[in-house]
């Protein structure tokens, strides 16, 4: 109705989801890449925190933490240096995005957006997929990630 985009994250810590997060942007954008753009730092933003606290409760962190982006333009953006922005507000999402990337915190891959189980989040699904998705969800170990 707004033609606002949805953000949807889920955290995992050892393959268990963990936190789940869905909010509707404040902004309308033009097209879809800003928009998971904006998604993927408010995702980062997260996972630093979560990090911070974790690191704060003694819980030692092996390498860099695995974001998932079902847009393969934002993906290759974020991880090569080279790409460059125009507009200021997706300008800031990206260096902070690639700010943690080349500091080696996070390390961005692709997911298909057929199998992204933040879609159950705020899409309205068919009940076969529904259920795939939520198997997903909660069965993440059974099945292989996709890699980085």
């Amino acid at each position: 109705m707004t033609r606002r985009s949805q953000t949807r994250i889920i955290l995992y810590v050892n393959k268990a989801p963990i936190n789940w997060y869905s909010k509707r942007q404040n902004t309308v954008k033009s097209a879809t890449f800003g928009s998971e753009f904006i998604a993927l730092k408010t995702a980062i933003d997260q996972i630093d925190g979560l990090r911070y606290k974790l690191h704060m409760f003694g819980i030692p962190l092996d390498g860099p933490t695995k974001v998932f982006c079902d847009n393969d333009a934002v993906v290759c953006n974020a991880t090569h240096p080279e790409s460059t922005l125009r507009r200021k507000h997706t300008s800031i999402a990206y260096h902070r995005c690639r700010e943690v990337q080349a500091a080696g915190y996070i390390k961005i891959g692709f997911i298909e957006g057929r199998i992204n189980p933040a879609d159950i989040l705020t899409k309205l699904l068919p009940g076969p997929k529904m259920r795939d998705l939520l198997l997903q969800l909660f069965y993440w170990n059974n099945k292989v990630p996709p890699s980085i």
